[in-house]
């Protein structure tokens, strides 16, 4: 092995996403768009359809046509960054439902494609995407006529549930749609956990089904092995990597890992991050360069061949944390270089 080796429990997806779906008793879709937050959109949603899910969100239509080819005819695949110029045919050909998000989209989806499914998504404050309350005012009624598959808004602060962004929020979606037909979406991940006044008709998990935070309970669905390249022995006193920003207080075993940031392990991780050797943790010292990264080894028993950097040790928020970012990240920004092999729903990491 000379690339690391990147795990993917689908069962752990699986069982992610019906934990997920006992908490409501409304629809529960799936976010699998950045690949499936780099996993692998057409595997996951495979494994997600078999659970039950028949929607599937993803950010822009070329996703949704690649997904289509994984999912065949039956899902409806939305796309949340709506009716882009140079979309129509896209959206056509691979039966994508857009999600119109401002005047000029909706404009362009009853131009282009009069009878193509549609959703629409209204700003309750996140001022991010969406129609603003002057706008849905305008067209509400001539848009809800002609039967939207879903009409939702996206929570700002739905990761921390005493934020006061939250009830606002909420009282900002009723007061923009309560008496409507229209199933109504507005919790992701962090809002299905903030309760059932959140759930509408549609809930649209994301992160939680990958095993990071906010849900706490997700079984981890990642474990990322690296390969060791090379070992060494180094006296006291002694630097590694670039800079010299690491120098050995004692006498170090050292070994040298096929990785770096071109793989996706962040730069900002540097001298913070621990990788293991079963339940042994092992300090990453030195600079994350773009293909190597050297990890103190002293410690163990015997040489290993390989490390972990993401295991049940680890999880992607634990790294996260090290990296001073967010568990997305970390998932999404997984390199291309990494062999894959797809666990099925009997596999448990640690079995």
């Amino acid at each position: 092995m000379s690339t690391g080796h990147l795990t993917i429990d689908l069962g752990a997806v699986a069982a992610n996403w019906r934990s997920l779906n006992d908490l409501t008793s409304c629809e529960t879709a799936a976010v699998v768009k950045a690949d499936g937050y780099g996993l692998g959109a057409g595997r996951v949603a495979a494994a997600l359809a078999k659970q039950g899910a028949r929607i599937f969100y993803v950010a822009v239509a070329e996703e949704g046509a690649a997904l289509r080819a994984a999912l065949g005819d039956r899902a409806q695949i939305r796309v949340l960054t709506g009716h882009m110029k140079g979309d129509t045919q896209l959206l056509v050909d691979h039966q994508l439902t857009p999600i119109l998000n401002s005047l000029s989209q909706i404009d362009r989806h009853f131009r282009d494609l009069p009878d193509h499914p549609f959703g629409l998504q209204l700003d309750t404050g996140m001022n991010r995407l969406g129609l603003e309350w002057d706008d849905w005012a305008q067209v509400a009624e001539p848009a809800l006529r002609r039967k939207p598959v879903v009409v939702m808004s996206h929570l700002a602060c739905a990761d921390e549930p005493d934020h006061p962004m939250n009830p606002y929020q909420l009282d900002v979606f009723h007061q923009m749609t309560d008496g409507i037909t229209t199933p109504r979406s507005l919790a992701a991940t962090g809002g299905m956990l903030l309760g059932s006044a959140y759930h509408f008709d549609e809930c649209r998990p994301g992160i939680g089904l990958y095993g990071g935070l906010p849900f706490a309970g997700a079984r981890p669905v990642a474990r990322l092995d690296l390969p060791i390249v090379q070992i060494r022995d180094l006296t006291e006193g002694e630097v590694v990597g670039y800079g010299n920003s690491w120098q050995a207080e004692r006498p170090t075993r050292l070994a040298t890992l096929s990785a770096g940031y071109a793989d996706g392990l962040l730069r900002a991780a540097s001298g913070r991050a621990t990788l293991w050797s079963g339940s042994q943790p092992c300090p990453l010292v030195g600079r994350i360069s773009m293909d190597l990264i050297t990890v103190d080894i002293t410690d163990l028993r015997d040489d290993p061949v390989s490390l972990s950097i993401l295991s049940p040790d680890q999880t992607v928020d634990d790294l996260a944390r090290a990296a001073g970012t967010i568990g997305y990240e970390i998932l999404t920004s997984l390199g291309a270089r990494y062999s894959r092999r797809y666990a099925g729903e009997a596999t448990r990491f640690g079995a």
